[in-house]
C-alpha cells in the first residue's frame, strides 16, 4: 500500500511505500540565513515531516544533499552532525550544484525506514 503525506500543489512532501517514507526536496525558508541557518531550518522542516509520517530522525536511513558551494560544507556538516548525533547518521552523498534557485545553499532529499531496522 501507498500512503502520502503532505500534499503541495506540485507534489506530496513524502510518499510511503514498502516499509520507506521518501521525503522530496526539503530547502529552508529564510534564504538570508548562512549556510548552518539553513541547514536548521531544513532539518526543521525534516523534524515535522517525520513526524507527519510517524517516524523521527532514528529512522533516516539515506540522504542526499544539494549544495550550491562545497566550500560551505563544514557548515552543514557541522549541523548535520549535531542534529543527527554520531549513533544515528544515515548513509549521506554530498553534491555541488550550480543553482538551486535565489540565495538557496542546500535542498535535501531523505529516505527513513517505516519497519523494523
Amino acid at each position: 500500500m501507498t500512503r502520502r503525506y503532505l500534499k503541495t500543489p506540485i507534489m506530496h512532501r513524502a510518499v510511503e511505500a514498502n516499509g520507506f517514507v521518501f521525503f522530496g526536496g526539503i530547502a529552508a525558508d529564510d534564504m538570508s540565513q548562512d549556510m548552518a541557518g539553513q541547514t536548521r531550518q531544513v532539518l526543521d522542516k525534516l523534524d515535522a515531516y517525520l513526524s507527519e509520517a510517524g517516524l523521527d530522525r532514528t529512522r533516516v536511513v539515506s540522504a542526499t544533499v544539494y549544495v550550491s558551494d562545497l566550500g560551505l560544507k563544514k557548515a552543514m556538516n557541522d549541523v548535520w552532525t549535531a542534529w543527527f548525533g554520531p549513533e544515528h547518521l544515515p548513509a549521506r552523498a554530498t553534491v555541488g550544484v550550480a543553482d538551486l534557485g535565489e540565495d538557496t545553499l542546500l535542498e535535501i532529499v531523505v529516505t527513513a525506514a517505516k519497519g523494523t531496522i
